[in-house]
């Protein structure tokens, strides 16, 4: 029943939200951006962090519900991402085995976090920079990488520094959540203008 239920999301995202948001809405603004308005560009970032997402995710929640229709179980790849309360924490929800591979075979070996802060925050933007060439030789996706790196060492540098300094944690509001999540999703918004755009320069 779950394996059902699992291919038949999965191929609803896919055809009923990714679908139509990639030929009505995406293509079209990301293909000609200049003929295009600020906000008819805006809507397009959003639908197409909408589109990524089911689009993605269906195509993992078709894989999981195959598997275990043939006795395999494989492990949840999104988490609702854009309800992230940082970039840390996105990465945790999004593509989740990419993100362990990543943490494993790249992170880690290159030191992690026990070799400085300093080396921590190198470490974070190589892991990233490579992980957006993973996605394709292209300048755009190391630019999406790269500013996905800035940002995770940014958090961890603000992290350390606070602690060093004594300072307590951020009080757990509700307000303070909205922010952080509103926050995230147009930093993620931001990185996914050049990981979509054709070039670097139509990015721009």
């Amino acid at each position: 029943g779950r394996a059902f239920y699992l291919i038949f999301i999965g191929l609803a995202k896919k055809i009923v939200i990714a679908d139509f948001l990639a030929s009505h809405i995406v293509d079209q603004v990301f293909g000609s951006p200049g003929l295009h308005s600020g906000p008819e560009a805006l809507f397009a970032i959003y639908a197409y962090a909408v589109q990524i997402y089911a689009d993605f995710s269906a195509y993992s929640d078709m894989a999981i519900g195959l598997a275990l229709l043939l006795g395999f179980r494989f492990p949840e790849n999104f988490n609702s991402p854009y309800t992230s309360l940082s970039i840390t924490d996105f990465w945790r929800r999004w593509h989740m085995t990419l993100s362990r591979w990543l943490r494993d075979y790249l992170y880690i070996p290159l030191g992690g976090n026990h070799r400085g802060s300093a080396r921590t925050y190198l470490n974070l933007m190589l892991t990233m920079l490579l992980g957006g060439l993973w996605h394709g030789a292209a300048w755009r996706f190391v630019v999406w990488g790269g500013l996905h790196g800035v940002w995770l060492a940014a958090e961890r540098a603000v992290i350390d520094r606070r602690r060093a300094l004594g300072i307590a944690p951020w009080p757990d509001t509700w307000w303070l959540r909205a922010l952080k999540r509103l926050g995230t999703f147009h930093l993620v918004c931001l990185a996914w203008v050049f990981f979509r755009a054709d070039s670097l320069d139509s990015a721009f």
